[in-house]
């Protein structure tokens, strides 16, 4: 590769000729797992570290010291940005298992760093968080969970502006969880883009604005396979030129955020790749959905939670928690219709969809995909 490229050896190589080495996808880390992961022992100290799984595929790798301190300096650091103190008490929307021995595990290291953890919607209505919201300075976790959150704050008349900062990662931020949060914290969730095998990639700053971590990364935007990650710091498990799977869109490089930092900003998250909405002849991407929701929103202020899914090809089914109106109805038919005219479409009430457990999924294909990209191509 280095060959390709005109070097002889790594000295000369420079940031631009990432393109001469081939794209890693997340089958690869999988697969040629014990290949891509150096020997611990060369290492001081290691963690073991393990993916969502949410795309389907978990992955797990050792992540060394040094690598797992400079994502947790970048992290702090973004944190500064609003005001935030490593030492100060936060509520944590984050996480499930269902070993009561880990539970206590993670209960005991969270109070090690003044946080409190809810790991599901029950545990938060059981414990009446929403009345003891005064003796935190900041809460993050799932977005949805956050909006989940808020909803209840509403719902009990209560507003908490003392809040530093409320942080969303994980999932997507929908501009009506915006209008609720905006409400009862008096501020928006700010958003964190990042992977457990990418470290941290990109913070929002007080301006609004998603700043990389370009002493962390090194990102490329791909037309066919999205935002390319190559992490400077993963020593132990080298993750270089890797699909993170989502469609990112990048600023200008002329652009300069009024906050005054320099790095470069992402624009816009609006989704992930390879989750396909099918027809009898076509893929289209399941962002789609996001642009979907987002255009009646702005358009027609709709606030609308919802979760797709698709159990035959060439039909659709999205799910709703409340009842819709006959015109919301057709507005949303017919926006779907604009991007998937091919795809007939079911709306289901369904108070129940909201996983709560863990990440919340917008689109949940149950199709044999690879099996109908053969009969498409």
């Amino acid at each position: 590769m280095l060959q390709n490229a005109g070097y002889d050896n790594l000295h000369e190589f420079k940031v631009k000729d990432l393109q001469y080495i081939p794209i890693t996808f997340k089958h690869h880390l999988i697969d040629q797992n014990s290949k891509v992961q150096v020997e611990r022992s060369l290492f001081k100290k290691t963690f073991l570290c393990e993916t969502s799984g949410s795309s389907g595929q978990i992955l797990t790798f050792y992540r060394d010291e040094n690598w797992d301190s400079f994502n947790r300096a970048v992290q702090l650091r973004s944190y500064s940005w609003h005001d935030v103190q490593p030492w100060e008490p936060n509520l944590y929307f984050w996480g499930y298992n269902k070993s009561a021995l880990k539970k206590r595990k993670i209960r005991f290291l969270d109070t090690l760093v003044n946080r409190k953890r809810i790991f599901d919607y029950d545990e938060l209505v059981r414990e009446k968080i929403y009345g003891k919201l005064d003796k935190f300075s900041f809460i993050e976790g799932y977005s949805s969970m956050l909006y989940e959150f808020a909803l209840l704050l509403e719902k009990q008349g209560e507003t908490y502006t003392h809040l530093k900062m409320v942080k969303g990662t994980s999932e997507m931020i929908y501009p009506h969880y915006q209008e609720v949060a905006n409400k009862v914290f008096g501020k928006k969730i700010i958003s964190e883009y990042g992977a457990a095998e990418s470290g941290l990639i990109a913070f929002e700053c007080p301006h609004g604005n998603m700043h990389i971590n370009m002493e962390g990364v090194i990102l490329e935007s791909d037309p066919n396979e999205g935002i390319l990650v190559t992490n400077l710091s993963s020593y132990s498990f080298p993750v270089i030129r890797y699909s993170l799977g989502d469609f990112v869109k990048l600023k200008s490089e002329d652009f300069e955020c009024p906050c005054g930092m320099k790095h470069p900003i992402v624009e816009e998250i609006s989704g992930r790749i390879g989750h396909n909405l099918l027809s009898e002849k076509k893929r289209y991407p399941s962002f789609i959905l996001y642009y979907v929701f987002k255009n009646l929103f702005f358009n027609e202020g709709l606030k609308i939670d919802y979760q797709a899914h698709q159990y035959k090809i060439g039909e659709m089914e999205i799910w709703f928690k409340k009842p819709l109106e006959p015109k919301v109805e057709e507005l949303i038919t017919n926006e779907f219709a604009k991007y998937c005219p091919d795809i007939k479409l079911r709306l289901v009430i369904n108070d129940n969809f909201r996983s709560v457990r863990g990440k919340l999924k917008d689109f949940i294909n149950h199709l044999n995909e690879e099996q109908h990209e053969q009969e498409v191509s």
